[in-house]
């Protein structure tokens, strides 16, 4: 039971803090109005870059990415406190997977803004980043490889995210899982490896989806790049 009520806490956290959509407040504290009426409507900082400016989607990159912190942050204290009270072993990082789902979860259903908000990108940067990471290296290697060479946002976003699972399993399946087939390994269970991969998988095929209409002007290409000298200051 303290197990359920540590998950239960843990999501609701999560998902409170990923529907601080900010980049709907940044756009209307810089220019008064909803960041969801320009461009591509979506609650994002690619779009703030757009169509407010580097400043505005600096601030919403760096915020968004800070909540996702804050909430893995609560995740792991809500575990290791439900560990402690209940005397029993619960992995923290069970509780970081949970509180960044739920924090990607609100980022793009934000209960605050009418449940229509961003892409995720960001936010599943930021909980790669302290789930694991070296899975997060190789999916921004890919992200920032193909975007240096196309320029394109929803492509690098897209393959990371493909990527992401792939990574996931591979790393954790060869360096943490107890019965890895090589010599160095660590000691998570397989309950472990199946729930980072899941997660992993979870996400990345939301991102995808999110990115489907993306997909479609890609394939059409009409899709816009990001050419910085272009964009607003």
């Amino acid at each position: 039971m303290i197990g359920i009520a540590a998950a239960i806490c843990t999501a609701l956290a999560g998902y409170l803090l990923g529907s601080i959509s900010s980049s709907i407040i940044i756009t209307n504290l810089f220019i008064h109005k909803d960041i969801r009426a320009f461009g591509s409507g979506n609650a994002g900082a690619t779009n703030v870059l757009r169509s407010v400016g580097k400043t505005a989607a600096a601030l919403t990159f760096v915020f968004d990415f800070l909540k996702c912190v804050a909430a893995v942050v609560a995740g792991r204290l809500i575990f290791m406190l439900a560990g402690t009270l209940g005397g029993q072993t619960l992995f923290a990082e069970y509780g970081v997977y949970i509180a960044g789902v739920f924090c990607f979860i609100g980022h793009i259903y934000p209960l605050y803004f009418h449940f229509k908000g961003g892409k995720g990108v960001v936010t599943a940067s930021a909980m790669i980043l302290l789930t694991d990471w070296r899975v997060f290296l190789i999916v921004a290697g890919v992200f920032f490889i193909l975007f240096f060479i196309w320029r394109y946002v929803s492509l690098s976003s897209v393959s990371a995210a493909v990527a992401y699972p792939i990574a996931t399993f591979a790393i954790t399946y060869l360096f943490d899982y107890i019965n890895s087939p090589l010599p160095l390994h660590g000691d998570k269970p397989l309950t472990y490896i199946a729930v980072a991969t899941i997660v992993a998988l979870l996400m990345g095929g939301i991102v995808v989806f999110k990115h489907k209409e993306n997909i479609a002007r890609l394939r059409a290409g009409t899709e816009k790049k990001i050419i910085f000298s272009q964009t607003k200051r």
